[in-house]
């Protein structure tokens, strides 16, 4: 690519597990994010009370860690080998990022079922980035990205495509 400011990159990737209540499974839960990371999870809490679900505000519901750099990816390519190298379509947003989801943390390579733990599986969110969008984040001088800066959802799957060889299956 000639211009380096157009290159695309893996911002990070979000690993997310939702039990929906405190306790035993949602040590369980962060315990598998550990393993198949390699980070430390952190728990995930409520913002608001549903009375009919029993969920209040502040309460711990699941757990989640977030990859960046090289963890990122490599976690990524192995979580892609899971799924087959296949994603739906509908799995890209318009900004060009993707989520997919895995059926339990024992498809992994190399992980074998613990009865103690019980079957996981866990959301996968992975945002992407050109180099420059700091100025959307930073405190002083703030402003927006530039629409030709922008990722658009055919740039993210063509990045996607070349980078970790899937196939997108439009449905």
């Amino acid at each position: 690519m000639a211009n380096a400011m157009r290159r695309i990159r893996v911002e990070k990737v979000v690993v997310n597990i939702g039990v929906g209540e405190a306790g035993e499974k949602l040590l369980k839960a962060q315990r598998v994010l550990e393993m198949i990371t390699g980070q430390k999870a952190i728990q995930t809490i409520s913002k608001s009370t549903i009375r009919d679900w029993g969920i209040r505000e502040n309460m711990p519901l699941g757990a989640k860690v977030t990859l960046r750099r090289v963890r990122a990816e490599t976690f990524l390519k192995r979580a892609l080998a899971v799924r087959n190298n296949r994603l739906p379509g509908y799995s890209f947003d318009p900004q060009g990022n993707f989520s997919f989801g895995i059926q339990d943390y024992t498809d992994f390579e190399g992980m074998k079922y613990d009865p103690e733990i019980g079957v996981y599986g866990m959301d996968v969110s992975v945002v992407l980035e050109r180099p420059g969008y700091r100025i959307k984040r930073r405190r002083v001088a703030r402003a927006h990205i530039p629409p030709a800066h922008r990722i658009s959802r055919e740039q993210g799957i063509e990045f996607a495509k070349g980078r970790y060889g899937i196939e997108v299956v439009e449905s």
